[in-house]
């Protein structure tokens, strides 16, 4: 009898285990392959939040998802240099919450910050606005934005397809390569050159 019980619960784990062993392993590339690719889709969270949406929207659109033309090729070009333009632009934001609990955003200069909404900043009170001037982060930070939205934009199969759609071993290998690379020395130097900047697209600072 005191067998039995001993038997019914043996039972279920080997079958399991017989199961889990009928699972092929996942090779190696393919496994950093899967990983690398997984690393890249966390990279657009350095990104403004606007461009990534936008991207993921027009760019299946604009590629007529993936089938592109002399027509749709150019177009799909320009929608690249206008967000990475964005990219830039959104580095350069900044934004402060008044003590209405108010939040604006302005743009960094080299003298301060300038409000977007200025008359209503001046009622509820601004501070400092020299603080908020431009530094050599900034630039920094707007370089790393762009390679890194150059990085996602390239792995993403719509581009690659408009632009490469039967590229060659070489040319393969270097959009394998390139822009994981990028993306993993990027994500580096944005915890190497942290920015207390919360412009558009950022979250903002309590």
């Amino acid at each position: 009898m005191s067998l039995r019980p001993r038997q019914l619960l043996a039972s279920p784990s080997t079958n399991v285990d017989d199961n889990a062993k009928e699972i092929p392993a996942q090779p190696l590339p393919q496994r950093a392959i899967s990983q690398s690719l997984t690393s890249m889709a966390h990279l657009a969270n350095l990104l403004p939040t606007g461009t990534v949406l936008a991207f993921q929207l027009l760019v299946p659109v604009f590629t007529n998802k993936s089938s592109c033309d002399s027509t749709t090729r150019p177009a799909t070009f320009f929608l690249l240099v206008f967000l990475a333009a964005s990219c830039i632009l959104a580095t350069f934001t900044d934004s402060f919450r008044s003590a209405e609990g108010r939040v604006f955003y302005g743009f960094a200069t080299f003298k301060g910050m300038w409000l977007f909404d200025y008359p209503a900043a001046q009622r509820s009170g601004t501070p400092d606005l020299r603080k908020y001037r431009l530094r050599s982060i900034d630039w920094i930070h707007a370089m790393l934005s762009v390679l890194v939205f150059v990085a996602v934009a390239f792995k993403d199969k719509n581009v690659l397809n408009c632009f490469y759609p039967v590229p060659g071993h070489g040319t393969q290998e270097v959009l394998n390569i390139v822009p994981v690379g990028i993306g993993v020395i990027c994500s580096m130097l944005f915890v190497v050159f942290p920015t207390s900047r919360h412009g558009i697209g950022y979250p903002v600072s309590t």
